[in-house]
């Protein structure tokens, strides 16, 4: 679950690419390391429910270094991609309390589970922040 040379590999990269699309590339590492960390919560979860229940356990395995990783590498960038329609978005603090609010009523009406809607929680402050 941790890798920190492979987060930093990320977030080195989206550094670089932001800095190239002309977006602040602290604010884009900020709003990935908060993904990376929603990420562990949920596969944390995941596992103590597995262990719990080990009926629940998945019986097949995507493979990481040919299926998990390019799938988030494009992910990867879309996301910093799409950062450059966002990044001129300066919300207030009602903007971003009813930002926050709006996705975890989407993420509840869509069905989360307590596990994934704290996996949403997590990942939202950066993405959600007021910025100046």
């Amino acid at each position: 679950m941790d890798d920190p040379a492979r987060e930093r590999q990320i977030l080195d990269d989206v550094a670089a690419r932001s800095v190239g699309l002309g977006l602040d590339p602290g604010f884009a590492q900020a709003v990935f390391r908060d993904q990376i960390e929603a990420n562990k919560v949920v596969q944390r979860g995941l596992y103590a429910r597995w262990d719990a229940h080990p009926e629940e356990r998945p019986t097949e395995r995507p493979d990481l270094a040919t299926e998990v990783r390019p799938a988030l590498d494009r992910i990867t960038t879309q996301a910093v991609s799409s950062g450059v329609q966002a990044a001129d978005a300066r919300p207030g603090w009602s903007a971003v309390s009813a930002s926050s609010r709006a996705a975890l009523r989407d993420a509840h009406a869509r069905g989360f589970d307590v596990l994934h809607l704290k996996g949403l929680a997590r990942a939202l402050p950066s993405v959600c922040a007021l910025r100046s």
